[in-house]
């Protein structure tokens, strides 16, 4: 998705110079594979398996440019065709990465084997699809800028050209965060006070893959030693929220809608990929509204029933699982957006989940329209760069010190690891969803809490998930028992790829209730 220009962005943590890492539209990836000139691995990988790594690995990756970014001003009668073909381009990059994944010896036989035989052939199927968003965008009264074609073609990158930040390879950040309206920090560039924040500057010279070239992880596509940090290791980087100012809507609304305990899941995103299965190419799990899937509509989720307390709350709000990575494998191990695209380990339900709307500081908020549609952070930072990452990550006890966006923290004893998002909070009044999903919504102005212009403010989703996970060990470069969010298989289980999506369903006047508490002060449930 498109960088959105009405918002500004600074970063809410400080953000360490590591392997970089999130939800964007479909059409961008980053494709990774593991070169072998040895004996030591077989020909044919199996994700999850046991690997004997080479001496002499070397990595390439492969960059595909975001084409659901460019994508603003999407007729509404094109959004379905255009929705399944960009579905298409994440496909066409998943099978991509399986087949780099699957033919090692031949590319260590043959140097120009991935281009002839796995980037030309890719970027021939994306020019196709591209040229049928354009078809369909035009033949609905639409306009289409022909330089998208020139997305289709994805780049190659040898190891020791690849480094964090995503396709801006210069290890440093691409934008800033996006900060749900908090204050921020100053983008890293402190580097938190010089304490280690997963390892030293530049990952000690490993790339994003990890020493070697070993994607790490018990898929082989990451999590990687680098993504994780001692957090009592990392100096305090959480700021201020902004000043009160008169007329500011200071209540709370909490609705209590469980953890997923009946482990309602599936790899579908109706925001994003409409009438696609397995279009998120990962696990969610979903809380509230307990009938939606890739072909659910406004009147499915009416009849949906919730798993809420508050019945009159058919909202959905859903996220990518978090798995711990400990050699056990659960129940879709052989499964699209599972096994088969290296999301791998035991699915974990968080012990506690709380959901709450909170007000601006700046103002009186509007009630939210019904089936208004919110996706916050991006899943394919990897690629994209972090301008629309808003991930989370910290330790119960040190949630209002430390807050990390690139790295997975590593608790002490009896701490718990704890994620958490902050939505938008500035709706354009008009519209309940977007071309790129993201223009529709903004956040405040970090430092005063003000809306853009044209914007005004709504209740802020504020979501906490809290999950009892062992410690994972570094040891030597390697991370064992690994945790890592569920994502698209090319972007390497980055922390910054974490994400959270919202459809807003109410019934019985609820919205209404909502929007009056928290402006009159009050804290409701």
């Amino acid at each position: 998705m498109g960088r959105n220009t009405r918002k500004r962005r600074t970063p809410l943590a400080t953000k360490a110079i590591a392997a970089s890492a999130a939800l964007a539209l479909g059409g961008g990836g980053l494709i990774w594979a593991n070169f072998y000139a040895s004996a030591h691995e077989s020909d044919h990988q199996t994700w999850g398996g046991n690997q004997t790594k080479a001496a002499t690995a070397q990595v390439a990756t492969i960059s595909c440019p975001d084409v659901g970014q460019k994508l603003t001003n999407v007729p509404y009668r094109a959004r379905q065709g255009v929705a399944m073909e960009l579905a298409n381009l994440d496909k066409q990059i998943t099978e991509a990465y399986a087949r780099l994944a699957s033919t090692r010896d031949a590319q260590a036989k043959d140097p120009s084997f991935v281009q002839n035989a796995i980037v030309g052939p890719l970027k021939d199927k994306r020019a196709a699809t591209i040229d049928r968003i354009r078809i369909d965008i035009r033949q609905r009264g639409g306009s289409f800028d022909d330089s998208l074609r020139q997305l289709a073609a994805c780049t190659t990158q040898a190891a020791d050209r690849t480094t964090a930040g995503g396709q801006n390879g210069n290890g440093q950040q691409q934008g800033g965060q996006q900060n749900g309206g908090q204050q921020q920090g100053d983008g890293g560039q402190q580097n938190n006070g010089g304490q280690q924040q997963g390892g030293q500057q530049g990952n000690n010279g490993q790339q994003q893959g990890g020493q070697q070239g070993n994607g790490g992880g018990q898929a082989g596509n990451g999590p990687a030693a680098a993504d994780f940090v001692d957090i009592t290791r990392v100096a305090p980087n959480v700021q201020g929220k902004p000043r009160r100012l008169r007329g500011a809507s200071t209540g709370t609304f909490t609705t209590r809608c469980g953890v997923n305990a009946n482990k309602n899941h599936n790899t579908d995103n109706v925001i994003v990929a409409p009438g696609v299965a397995n279009g998120a190419h990962h696990l969610h799990d979903y809380v509230g509204n307990q009938k939606v899937n890739a072909f659910s509509s406004n009147q499915t989720f009416l009849q949906g029933g919730t798993s809420c307390q508050n019945r009159s709350d058919l909202s959905s709000y859903y996220w990518p699982v978090v798995r711990v990575q400990d050699g056990t494998q659960d129940f879709d191990q052989n499964a699209d957006g599972g096994g088969k695209e290296g999301n791998v380990g035991k699915i974990l339900n968080p012990v506690q989940a709380e959901i709450s709307y909170v007000g601006s500081p700046a103002s009186k908020v509007t009630a939210m329209p019904q089936f208004l549609r919110i996706i916050t952070g991006d899943a394919k930072t990897t690629t994209n760069g972090l301008a629309n990452a808003n991930a989370h990550w910290s330790c119960t006890g040190f949630e209002n010190k430390v807050q990390l966006t690139e790295q997975y923290p590593i608790c002490p004893q009896g701490s718990k690891v704890v994620r958490s998002f902050a939505f938008q909070s500035c709706w354009d009044g008009q519209n309940i969803d977007s071309a790129n999903h993201r223009t529709h919504v903004a956040f405040a102005d970090p430092a005063s809490g003000v809306c853009p212009n044209g914007f005004r403010a709504i209740p802020q989703l504020t979501m906490r998930l809290v999950y009892d996970i062992a410690p994972p060990v570094v040891q030597n470069g390697q991370v064992k028992n690994a945790y890592a969010v569920d994502g698209f298989p090319e972007q390497l289980h980055k922390p910054a790829t974490d994400h959270d999506d919202f459809i807003s369903v109410t019934k019985n006047g609820l919205a209404n209730q909502i929007a009056r508490c928290i402006n009159r002060g009050q804290n409701c449930a």
